[in-house]
Formats: C-alpha cells, structure tokens, sequence
C-alpha cells in the first residue's frame, strides 16, 4: 500500500506531532485492573480513558494493553509515512486509531501490511483489527465485523493536465488503468468493464504507490482509487504537479459511495462493542471531524457509528 510518495508538507507534519501518547503505566491484569493511565493529545482535543470501556474489551486485550493493527502503508491521507525511511507513522486512520485507545485506556499498535494479506492475517490471529482505509462490504462482513467511521467513493487519479481527457468512468473504456489489488476499487473497475465497448486494460498493483509510479511513468492512463486518497495525492504529491484528480458532477463524493470501517475479528465481539461505543464519543465530542478536517476530508465522518453498514 516499495516506492513511497514524497514527503508531506509542514500542516501534516504539525497533525504528526500532534498525535502524542504518554507512557502506559501498570495495568494490572485482573479483570477488574483500571485502565493504563494514558491521554492523548490528537487533532487539538486530549482524550482520556474511559473505565467502563475498558472494563468491557476482551480479557487478553486489557492484559496486554495493546490492540493489534494491520494497517496498508502509505495509503493517503489515511496512512502514511511521516518521513520516508523512518517507521513513524501519521495518517487519518493512525489518528484514529490514537484517539480511540485513548478512550479505551489501550494502544492501537499500527504495523504495515499488504492490502491483500490483512483478512488472512487476521482470521490467523496476527491482527486485531484492520484500520486501512477498508471499505465494509457483505462479502467482508461474513470474516469481519466492521465499526463505521466514514463513507466515500472511489475516485479517479491522473497526470496533472488531464492529457487523455478523462471525465468519468466511462471516459476508462479503452484505456490502461492502475488499480491496487483486493480492493473495491478493483470491483468497481472489473464491473464497468462490461459497459465498455472497449475493454479496459486493468493493471493492478500491490501498493498505492505502485500505481502512482505506473501513472508517472506513462504506462497507465489513470488510476482508480479512494476519492480522499485521490484528492490527497493531487494535492500533495511534487507539492501538486504531478498529478490531478477527476472532478465528475455527476459523482461529487466519488463512486458508488461506501461505508469504510475498523474491521475487527469476529473471534472479538466484546472489542467490537467497545471500539463502536468509544468511537460514538469521539463522535459526539467533535474529535471524528477535527481528525478528518486534519486531513482535508471532514465531509467523510459519519454522524453515528454504525456495525456492518455495507449493503453491497
């Protein structure tokens, strides 16, 4: 989700450090042991823990202190790499994951992991939960629960100038289009494919990023991807000269617009219960908006926490 994007410019740099997290102290593992003393400064607000949601995770998880991330990095705006190089990560759904283990008195430990390689690892008991940009789907459902935290469709990324004119999906008909693997995206590209009375040549990729560099290089006409990442990317790659990101009027919030969830393991009803609970607070507060407005995309959060809310 290697070739990275460039380096993000001062205001993400500014939401990075933002992001500060105390030194968890003694948590006892008995069931009934208060929440590790915590608090975390993200987007401007200080969140701290409440007891009775950490009371309610999943015994092994307050012993540990420590919910599991499986998380595609970089995909931006929602994850990324604060330096190129460095493991530091920043991003909306990093944020995210901050402010709801300050609520729940736990650590969201974020670590790297293909798109395509998280529902495995999770069904293995590597993971968690799955913060990633993942769009809460009926086929996804029947392996993860999901908590929803935004909805938003697909967009569409080209080189800055638009040179092959490209308006909408239909405008992809006839053309090689990048794609990243195992994600709605693909679907998306895969379902207009049968409206084409030219095929599409549907490259798809590993990583984001690999996409990008396809589309650098020429060897793509456009790539198909979130519409927050689309913006993001537009705005902020080569400080925004290389690339554009299609504005269709007939599609403002980008295609086929989705719930996009935290996937939790079903093995882990009670963190699902929790984390959906602790994010309605994040919600209620103001802190959902002010991580997402960090990030340029405020009209993506949600004004209630919905399970499961993918119909398709």
């Amino acid at each position: 989700m290697l070739v990275k994007p460039p380096a993000h410019p001062g205001p993400l740099a500014a939401v990075a450090a933002a992001c500060l997290v105390t030194t968890l102290t003694g948590c006892s593992p008995s069931s009934t042991a208060a929440p590790a003393q915590q608090t975390v400064a993200v987007a401007g607000v200080t969140i701290s823990a409440a007891a009775d949601l950490h009371d309610a995770l999943p015994a092994a998880i307050r012993d540990t202190g420590t919910v599991r991330v499986a998380s595609d990095v970089p995909y931006a705006p929602f994850e990324m790499f604060v330096k190129e190089g460095q493991p530091e990560l920043t991003g909306l759904d990093y944020d995210l994951g901050q402010a709801l283990g300050g609520k729940l008195g736990v650590k969201f430990a974020f670590t790297p992991q293909k798109f395509d390689g998280i529902v495995p690892a999770i069904q293995a008991g590597k993971y968690d939960v799955v913060m990633s940009a993942i769009t809460d789907t009926k086929k996804r459902q029947q392996v993860l629960d999901f908590v929803d935290y935004s909805v938003s469709g697909s967009g569409i990324l080209v080189a800055k100038g638009n040179p092959q004119k490209i308006g909408s999906l239909g405008d992809l008909c006839g053309k090689a289009v990048a794609v990243q693997v195992a994600t709605h995206q693909l679907d998306l590209l895969t379902a207009q494919q049968a409206k084409c009375p030219a095929p599409i040549s549907i490259q798809t990729f590993p990583k984001d990023s690999d996409a990008q560099l396809a589309l650098r290089s020429g060897k793509v006409a456009a790539e198909v991807l979130t519409k927050p990442a689309a913006g993001w990317t537009a705005k902020t790659a080569d400080g925004g000269s290389a690339f554009e990101s299609v504005q269709d009027p007939a599609a403002d919030g980008g295609y086929d617009a989705t719930p996009n969830g935290i996937g939790v393991s079903k093995r882990l009803p009670e963190l699902t219960d929790a984390i959906q609970k602790a994010l309605q607070a994040l919600i209620d507060d103001g802190t959902l908006k002010k991580i997402c407005a960090a990030y340029g995309v405020e009209s993506i959060a949600v004004p209630k926490a919905t399970r499961n809310a993918g119909a398709a």
